[in-house]
């Protein structure tokens, strides 16, 4: 069962189920999931809650199988580690309070203090470690391409380089900067808030194919309304190592954080939110091996 709907009864009465989206303007109308803008996403726990130590962490509320915000509270693989991590650090009982985190807007939730970890889908890269530190990674994801079922234009990477194919992926991504500096320079790279928007796009026929994790797209892809609709291209067109972010030059809590990650593998926890929320999607991945804060 799903950590979101395990938790459910003790998300409806924790006082810590009302959160704001993010703040953050990217012009896009955030990451689509709630309705974008300045309105107030609510999203129920899905920590127990009812302790004394509360935390705030920032993660997706518009990806399925990773993080998503449901009528039932927030789901996903991410939000399952998030909140492993919060109990390791704060106990059983820790009340997490969960704040939209788009791709664009992560380095600041963390220099802001508006969060204290961010558990987004968020690769780790010199850009964005020289601006805020990180964990892990915990989970090894690849980019690739999301195509219609029938859309067979694209098979070899030689095939991608030379098309002109409509693309979308997110803004601030590091997908979008791929498609642009390298693997794909002559496609017409659409970029939206979020990835719902791709997925609308995609639908509809207003782009050719979403590109972004592996991850991600398997777990758009598994949802019930696209099941059977799309497919992966099957590519491994770079290594994004997601890691989770904190405020640059907090040793102690990285060390913490990289304790709890190594733990989750330990006990078996990782392996069981692997498949749980993305093992029905043929997306394969090795258990994490941690490499920030190491020395």
């Amino acid at each position: 069962m799903r950590i979101g709907r395990v938790l459910r009864a003790g998300a409806a009465v924790a006082a810590a189920s009302l959160v704001l989206a993010s703040c953050g303007d990217d012009g896009n109308g955030g990451t689509g999931g709630n309705g974008g803008g300045d309105e107030a996403a609510v999203a129920e726990d899905a920590c127990p809650g009812g302790g004394d130590e509360t935390i705030t962490i920032g993660t997706k509320f518009d990806q399925p199988g990773l993080g998503q915000q449901t009528p039932d509270g927030m789901d996903g693989f991410d939000v399952a580690v998030a909140c492993y991590i919060a109990k390791q650090l704060h106990g059983d009982d820790v009340n997490v309070e969960w704040k939209e985190a788009p791709s664009a807007e992560r380095e600041n939730l963390i220099k802001n203090g508006d969060v204290d970890l961010v558990v987004a889908t968020y690769t780790i890269n010199d850009e964005r470690d020289a601006v805020v530190d990180f964990a892990g990674p915990y989970l090894m994801a690849h980019q690739d391409l999301l195509v219609r079922e029938d859309y067979d234009e694209i098979q070899t990477e030689e095939d991608l380089e030379a098309s002109d194919l409509k693309l979308c992926s997110v803004v601030g991504s590091t997908s979008a900067q791929n498609v642009k500096n390298d693997f794909a320079p002559q496609a017409n790279l659409v970029e939206y808030g979020g990835y719902s928007e791709c997925m609308n796009g995609l639908q509809s026929g207003a782009v050719d194919a979403v590109t972004t994790d592996n991850s991600i797209l398997a777990g758009f892809a598994s949802a019930e309304q696209y099941q059977g609709l799309f497919k992966l291209a099957g590519f491994n067109l770079s290594d994004e190592p997601y890691g989770v972010g904190l405020k640059e030059g907090d040793s102690e809590l990285q060390q913490q954080v990289n304790d709890a990650i190594q733990s989750m593998v330990d006990d078996g926890s990782w392996q069981e939110f692997f498949d749980t929320h993305l093992g029905e999607t043929n997306f394969e991945a090795e258990e994490p091996e941690i490499t920030q804060g190491q020395g």
